[in-house]
């Protein structure tokens, strides 16, 4: 799987931008939406689009908070040729 960690027990969420990184406690999160090309994660103080391929596969690790990382893929990296999630970007809003 590109862009994605799992690590059960984990208590934060660690999103990995080209030139930002986020760290978001599990504690906060709402709700996650979405389907094979794009998901929305909420949490009390940021929302967060992915956007890629195969990425509801993602749906059920996020519901029981099993993931650990999500990066955004560098240019080569969206052209390899992966089995499993493939990320191609992320965008991470305040919630005002």
């Amino acid at each position: 799987m590109i862009g994605v960690s799992s690590d059960i027990g984990s208590t934060n969420l660690e999103i990995i931008l080209l030139k930002r990184t986020f760290v978001l406690p599990w504690s906060q999160f709402l709700f996650a939406e979405g389907g094979n090309d794009e998901i929305r994660l909420a949490f009390s103080t940021h929302d967060v689009v992915v956007a890629g391929s195969r990425l509801d596969l993602l749906l059920q690790d996020l519901s029981a908070q099993r993931l650990s990382r999500l990066q955004e893929s560098a240019r080569p990296e969206r052209f390899s040729s992966i089995t499993g999630p493939q990320i191609t970007s992320i965008s991470v809003q305040r919630v005002e």
